[in-house]
């Protein structure tokens, strides 16, 4: 007797497809998230999912010089709670292994 299944009829089990990332060992740890457009944002990572849909908590964002939006100023807001859409999150790193260097290809005046 056959039995019919619904979707693609494909009888096998299909392995859940695992993140190239594995977030779990930045949970409850500060991350700084770059998102496409530019801005970007550093909080606590709470939460997130195959899709890098991720939940932050006591976020803030690093604003942009007005004048040159590829410059992040030193100015802050705080944001809270955040749910940040992984199909704008381009670049995830946690907020204390990141050093600010001088930019190598730019001649050094001397």
């Amino acid at each position: 007797m056959a039995t019919t299944t619904g979707g693609s009829g494909d009888q096998k089990e299909r392995k859940k497809k695992e993140s190239i990332l594995d977030l779990s060992k930045y949970l409850d740890k500060p991350i700084r998230v770059k998102f496409s457009g530019g801005r970007e944002s550093s909080g606590i990572l709470k939460g997130f999912d195959q899709l890098l849909n991720l939940v932050l908590d006591n976020t803030t964002e690093h604003l942009r010089d007005p004048d040159d939006p590829y410059r992040l100023t030193d100015d802050t807001r705080q944001l809270g709670l955040v749910v940040c859409r992984g199909t704008a999150v381009v670049l995830i790193c946690p907020a204390d292994g990141m050093e600010a260097i001088p930019n190598p290809f730019v001649q050094q005046e001397g």
